[in-house]
């Protein structure tokens, strides 16, 4: 198969591919950025959205930072722990939809409103309405 092996691409022009695109593989690109709003603006200037990681020592700022990127997952000091209770996917052209946690499994069914008229009398005494999973 293809290898690629770990690679850190460091200053890299924002308008790039390599920092527009998902990069499925042991690379990590490095931007440079002015200001928190400007790191947002550079994150979320893409098609994609599957995930992000924020560092930071201050954790009020990365959390703000973090819940202004328009990722499904971004993780904060950390990289690429999951958790099965928690939903998983991407933002934007990320993903195919939620896996894991609750949302994870209400992907995999539908819902049906089932309207049913139990005796041809006043509605409001035999009719009565049901929402159903499946």
């Amino acid at each position: 198969g293809l290898y690629y092996p770990p690679t850190l691409l460091d200053n890299v022009p924002p308008h790039t591919e390599a920092a527009r695109e998902e990069i499925f593989g042991p690379v990590l690109t490095v931007l440079e950025f002015e200001d928190e709003e400007e790191a947002v603006a550079i994150a979320n200037d893409t098609e994609y959205g599957l995930a992000a990681g924020v560092w930071s020592q201050d954790i009020d700022k990365a959390r703000r930072v973090a819940e202004a990127i328009e990722a499904g997952t971004v993780w904060i000091n950390e990289y690429h722990l999951l958790s099965a209770a928690a939903p998983r996917g991407g933002f934007k052209k990320s993903g195919i939809g939620r896996e894991l946690g609750l949302e994870g499994l209400l992907e995999l069914t539908q819902t049906r409103h089932l309207f049913i008229n139990q005796g041809g009398g006043d509605l409001s005494e035999v009719a009565y309405s049901l929402v159903v999973r499946e």
